[in-house]
């Protein structure tokens, strides 16, 4: 089967329409470079997620250009973008929209008609997500997993393509509402912004203290989009790579479910360090970002490299550690680095 779907993936109708697409990413990044010094693993993530139909989750200390790089992103696109500022008083209504009675001045009568909320849009910018109540949050759950809204009872269905992208302040924690981890798990990606280096950070001072403003031209629109997402899911994934994501996966577990034998020794590390490991979806979701940096990459298969390359975003905020690995300054990430590093690496093409 999977050689079917690659010599499928390999015509040429289909390999053109690849290539115009893959370039078009790529020009996508090089415009978004003209506003955003540096970051550019961070942009790169963000663009494998939406063509892998999956959200982002940006974390990192205010100024770091989290939502100027999302806003950025929708500009190189032909897509509907809105953006919620996240705050305690924010109501479930404020976001998926809600029923207003109407009056038909022609007939008199009166019906309700709903008036859709931010949430309706292509791109959806959802800042500072942690600092609104769960009530709030929890809103956005149907929407990013079933991409729709039910109000008074009525299903309203999203926009195609639809990516929530949201930032987290990681400081400043009073007054704020973390999210539940299986909130968080509808999250593909987990990227982490970082400060930029000197030279970067003197060309952003540079950059954003002129009268000269750059300006980014739209790339890609919504049907190249969908389209090059169908393609990401005909890239094929041989059985040894989707094997070692569920390996990876299984690893962070520190016990295995009731009632099933391991299927593998447990690392120490992960014992002593991990409360709780990964779910399925994390699986699901690492092929996914494999394929599509895969693609993006100019291959027609999934290699471990895609899987290695992924995993961090996917997994860091899936692994939940424990005391043990806070007194010892233990980070998600560390004991992704650690897992790679043992990991075998069975059936590898050579």
């Amino acid at each position: 089967m999977s050689n079917e779907i690659e010599s499928e993936l390999a015509e040429p109708d289909v390999m053109e329409t690849a290539d115009r697409l893959r370039v078009g990413c790529r020009k996508l990044l090089a415009e978004c470079g003209k506003i955003i010094v540096g970051q550019s693993d961070v942009l790169e993530q963000l663009i494998l997620a939406i063509l892998a139909r999956g959200h982002c989750l940006l974390v990192g200390v205010p100024g770091l250009a989290k939502t100027l790089m999302i806003r950025t992103l929708a500009d190189g696109m032909n897509l509907t973008f809105s953006r919620v500022q996240f705050t305690p008083d924010l109501m479930p209504s404020d976001i998926t929209g809600t029923d207003i009675l109407q009056e038909d001045k022609t007939t008199g009568g009166r019906s309700f008609r709903f008036v859709h909320g931010p949430i309706f849009a292509n791109i959806v910018l959802a800042d500072e997500i942690n600092r609104t109540p769960p009530k709030t949050q929890a809103a956005l759950l149907e929407a990013m997993q079933e991409r729709q809204v039910t109000v008074a009872g009525v299903r309203h269905k999203l926009p195609d393509p639809f990516f929530v992208l949201a930032t987290q302040n990681p400081i400043e924690q009073e007054g704020t509402y973390p999210l539940p981890e299986a909130q968080q798990d509808r999250f593909m990606f987990n990227i982490r912004v970082d400060y930029p280096d000197e030279d970067e950070e003197y060309r952003i001072i540079e950059a954003t203290t002129s009268a000269t403003k750059a300006r980014v031209e739209q790339i890609i629109n919504g049907p190249d989009l969908i389209a090059m997402q169908q393609l990401v899911l005909q890239v094929p994934a041989a059985e040894y790579v989707m094997r070692y994501a569920a390996r990876l996966v299984r690893a962070t577990r520190p016990t295995p479910p009731a009632g099933e034998a391991a299927s593998g020794p447990v690392p120490d590390f992960v014992k002593k360090f991990v409360s709780w490991g990964a779910g399925p979806r994390a699986g699901q979701s690492l092929i996914l970002a494999a394929k599509a940096r895969a693609l993006l990459n100019s291959r027609t298969y999934v290699a471990l490299e895609d899987v290695k390359a992924v995993a961090a975003p996917v997994l860091r905020h899936r692994v939940i550690t424990n005391y043990n690995a806070e007194a010892d300054g233990i980070t998600p990430d560390e004991i992704i680095r650690r897992l790679l590093a043992i990991m075998p690496r069975d059936g590898e093409k050579s």
